[in-house]
């Protein structure tokens, strides 16, 4: 195997594909990446696996005479993204898996394994087929990963319960504690593709989402990508890219009934200015509990942001807002109102509520359509 190639390429293809490699790999092949070099596409292709989730680019090099082998990821990662700009050139010698990295600065020969023990990545040749939209996608990942679970022990609520029905794509996440619904595109609409039939509903790790959306917005993926799904496995396709992972199983919470369809008090808010006060009064909450009481003063149209932390300190801050309904204090854990806030990306919010003890609404008002729910945390006299 013979290839030429920008340093440049391969540090950015690498730095892809080296996020899904295993720190702890079952199997030392895993700890791998797969590089094949296509003679006939004048491609050289990279593949990470942890065999759950996988990861495949290619671009454009010089093959003089094409190979297939793997090579340690982190030692290549580490030894090509300190080479200089310019033209790389790696070759095997008659021993195949020895390869030399030759630049501009000098020569290294990294040892690798052979490809026959690495395993192939999964496909989906029976299952349905959607073409979605990139922003809508984003969209929603962005409105909605945030909220996902990271206990492993609750498997199902570490995913995004991604669905589609004949009137739009809707994205969902909860940890138990809150919860984040964002509804996009109909599938139907320009720039999508209908599916054999317009209502699945899978949920994908929250893991490879999170590569997904970073495939995406490294590249400044546009148009369309290909989903394919069965029972068990899900492939996003686009480009010259290619992300496989695993689904969840089990049922995800019927999510719709906890959502109040009624309030006896509101709010509305300047975003920024809501953002802003709560994260200086983090400063307090998070030495303690992370607990901050939020106060409606319809009298005032004040909203008066609150926290005692007992042998730290105490803050307060007051900020205008149009309030509707009786007074009412309630508190929540200052984190999920700090993330919520950053995720609903318009200038005006609104938060609506019911008593101190029942789940709070918070939704943007203008721009994407998204519920965040989060529930309160009781106040101790």
């Amino acid at each position: 195997m013979k290839l030429t190639c920008a340093q440049s390429e391969l540090n950015a293809h690498l730095s892809i594909v080296s996020r899904v490699i295993p720190s702890r790999p079952s199997h030392p092949v895993l700890a791998n990446v797969l590089l094949v070099a296509d003679a006939d596409r004048q491609q050289v292709r990279l593949t990470g696996f942890d065999l759950s989730l996988g990861v495949q680019t290619s671009f454009g090099a010089q093959i003089e005479s094409e190979g297939t082998l793997t090579l340690p990821a982190k030692l290549l990662g580490d030894i090509v993204s300190r080479l200089p700009d310019g033209e790389i050139v790696l070759e095997t010698s008659s021993e195949d898996t020895l390869v030399s990295i030759t630049s501009v600065s000098g020569k290294y020969q990294v040892r690798g394994m052979g490809a026959e023990e690495f395993p192939e990545l999964p496909t989906v040749d029976d299952g349905q087929v959607a073409h979605l939209p990139v922003d809508a996608l984003i969209e929603g990942l962005r409105g909605a990963l945030f909220s996902t679970s990271t206990d492993e022990t609750k498997q199902v609520l570490t995913g995004v319960h991604i669905s589609a029905e004949t009137d739009g794509l809707e994205f969902a996440a909860t940890d138990g504690h809150r919860l984040a619904v964002v509804q996009t595109i109909d599938p139907e609409s320009e720039g999508a593709e209908p599916i054999d039939d317009p209502k699945f509903n899978v949920t994908v790790p929250g893991k490879a989402l999170r590569e997904l959306e970073r495939m995406l917005m490294l590249n400044a993926t546009s148009g369309a990508i290909a989903v394919r799904f069965d029972p068990g496995q899900l492939v996003f396709e686009w480009a010259n890219q290619r992300l496989t992972s695993r689904l969840l199983e089990g049922q995800y919470p019927n999510y719709r009934q906890l959502i109040p369809r009624q309030f006896s008090r509101q709010l509305t808010v300047d975003r920024r200015s809501f953002s802003g006060a709560l994260e200086r009064i983090a400063v307090i909450a998070d030495q303690r509990n992370s607990i901050v009481k939020l106060s409606l003063d319809s009298a005032t149209q004040e909203l008066v942001l609150s926290v005692d932390a007992q042998d730290v300190g105490n803050g307060r801050e007051a900020i205008a807002a149009q309030i509707s309904g009786e007074d009412l204090d309630i508190a929540f854990n200052v984190k999920y109102l700090v993330e919520g806030l950053k995720a609903l990306n318009t200038q005006e919010v609104q938060m609506q509520f019911n008593t101190s003890t029942s789940p709070s609404i918070l939704t943007p008002l203008g721009g994407m359509k998204m519920t965040y729910l989060v529930m309160p945390v009781q106040i101790r006299s």
